[in-house]
């Protein structure tokens, strides 16, 4: 299925990288996607370990994370965590969403100068418990290298939870 269009929510930025969204769980369809994705870079990679306190050599010093089978430095598997929070938070559902969980396997490495590509999609909609789970993948080009799923209450017109 197509990445399917997404509502702005008017006056809401991202940072000065987009709109936040809002999809309302009414107008929730299996199948539905949405993306979100950046280059990885030393500086988001030092800022990350920053505010994780993270601060393993295999992310941070060149010359250890030679050493190791990755052979450079990679970004942190949460970094991809992250970014599926960002797609569910900010594009699908979107403004108001709830994060009641989010689980991942790592498959491959994320090297600097790579683009991160996080993707999420609608898998099971509870309409009554306002829940959503979606299937979520990160990739580098064609490559997966993070899969995992994750579990919301979604917005909802009704607003109540």
């Amino acid at each position: 299925m197509p990445i399917m269009p997404l509502m702005s929510c008017a006056g809401n930025e991202l940072g000065g990288r987009g709109k936040l969204e809002t999809i309302y769980i009414e107008d929730m369809i299996i199948g539905q996607k949405a993306r979100y994705g950046q280059l990885v870079t030393l500086e988001q990679i030092q800022l990350f370990a920053d505010a994780s306190g993270d601060h393993n050599p295999v992310h941070l010093d060149e010359e250890f994370a030679a050493t190791t089978p990755f052979q450079s430095r990679v970004a942190h598997g949460a970094m991809s965590t992250a970014f599926m929070s960002t797609v569910l938070g900010t594009k699908l559902p979107g403004l108001g969403t709830v994060l009641l969980g989010i689980s991942n396997k790592f498959k491959a490495p994320v090297k600097l100068g790579e683009e991160l590509i996080a993707e999420v999609e609608v898998a099971e909609i509870d309409l009554e418990k306002k829940r959503v789970r979606f299937e979520c993948r990160c990739y580098v080009g064609d490559k997966v290298v993070t899969v995992g799923d994750a579990l919301v209450i979604a917005p909802s017109r009704g607003h109540d939870g």
